[in-house]
């Protein structure tokens, strides 16, 4: 059995910085806003939006990596953005840089009690916006990559239930603002226990770090999310995918744990190690929380438990919880 090495924490930062950053640019007027598209397309992905309505639209479709908000709008003008973009759940984190005019003296003051991280005057100098821009990106993976070292399973190296936890109800709000499905699923390594009896906890660790990495080898998109949830038992969040799709992924890491054929002469379930699998897709709504979608995973995860192992039970949750047992 082999584990992957872990990158040095330098390597980590590098990787978490995207090579073209997504940049959201607020600015009503077309031509200060085609201005700031000119400075910064050559090495960021830049959106425009002419208002506050238009950016949180786009927030809501694809985070940003950072924003350009103009100060001065009509209707909503960028402070009062900037501070609703703050007390989201899912743009507070967000880097917010501030347009402001070179001759006002208290738009600093403002701007900062307002939640942005900098601000930029104008008429714009672009070597000095580039250079602001670049040095809150790079504080902002530096953050993010902290973050994910307490997020990340230190046997196994894939995320914790921390992260999980987090990650579930970040995603339960996401697809039910876009009335999209969001699946759940739950592993279980199949009789661990009598293998840690046979093997011994150290190929016992081993064998848990073989089986993240093969079930991580089967997730293709990268906002799914692989967690470690427990002793033997990992879990899967999987968005915008509805039930045939999820109980498909699901049958495909249980070939793949099985084709893997680490011996285990002590399982009544076969010759070697295999998972079970418990599948709950729902389009979650105002009627149920994320714990709904827990539950029902557990309960298909002791199914396939109960059916003998080494399987994938699932259900689909639809207006009401439904019995479609697979």
């Amino acid at each position: 059995m082999t584990s992957a090495t872990t990158p040095p924490l330098g390597q980590k930062l590098t990787a978490m910085i995207k090579p073209c950053p997504r940049l959201l640019v607020v600015d009503d007027h077309s031509i200060h806003a085609q201005a700031l598209l000119e400075i910064f397309q050559r090495d960021h992905d830049v959106i425009i939006a002419s208002s506050g309505a238009q950016a949180f639209e786009i927030c809501r479709s694809s985070l940003p990596d950072l924003i350009i908000l103009d100060a001065v709008m009509p209707g909503t003008d960028g402070l009062e953005v900037c501070r609703k973009l703050k007390t989201d759940q899912d743009t507070k984190d967000i880097p917010v840089i501030l347009l402001i005019a070179w001759d006002d003296p208290e738009a600093e003051t403002k701007a900062m009690e307002a939640g942005a991280v900098d601000i930029i005057t104008k008429p714009i100098n672009p070597a000095i916006g580039r250079a602001r821009v670049n040095a809150h990106l790079t504080l902002k993976a530096q953050s993010n990559l902290l973050q994910s070292l307490a997020f990340v399973d230190g046997l196994t190296g894939v995320a914790n239930r921390h992260r999980f936890d987090e990650g579930l109800e970040a995603e339960w709000r996401r697809c039910r603002r876009l009335i999209t499905p969001l699946a759940l699923l739950m592993i279980d390594i199949d009789n661990f226990k009598k293998f840690n009896d046979c093997y011994g906890h150290l190929v016992g660790d081993a064998c848990l770090q073989e089986v993240a990495a093969i079930l991580k080898g089967q997730i293709g998109r990268s906002h799914d999310l692989l967690a470690r949830y427990g002793g033997e038992k990992f879990v899967c969040l999987l968005p915008d995918i509805y039930f045939d799709g999820a109980l498909k992924k699901a049958e495909a890491m249980v070939q793949a744990v099985r084709d893997r054929a680490m011996p285990h002469t002590a399982s009544k379930t076969a010759s070697v190690v295999t998972i079970s699998m418990g599948v709950a897709v729902t389009i979650p709504g105002p009627d149920r929380q994320p714990n709904a979608l827990v539950s029902i995973v557990e309960a298909q995860l002791h199914e396939a438990k109960r059916r003998g192992r080494n399987q994938v039970c699932g259900q689909e949750l639809a207006g009401y919880f439904s019995n479609s047992l697979k």
